[in-house]
């Protein structure tokens, strides 16, 4: 095989490389992406008043 030729299936090899890399990312990145978006709701959600006050880490507070 000639050194050009040689070239030319790595060149290939990297592109493929490149591409599943590039595929694989675009299919696990909706997961990701919803996977923080429940952990952040979850944050949001044990940082409101009533789940603290159920928790005894702030006391109720008096209505008006």
């Amino acid at each position: 095989m000639a050194h050009h030729d040689l070239d030319t299936a790595k060149t290939v090899a990297d592109v493929a490389a490149v591409a599943t890399t590039v595929g694989t990312l675009a299919q696990v990145l909706p997961s990701i992406a919803a996977l923080f978006t429940i952990v952040w709701t979850g944050f949001r959600i044990y940082e409101t008043d009533t789940v603290q006050g159920w928790l005894g880490k702030k006391p109720p507070q008096e209505q008006d």
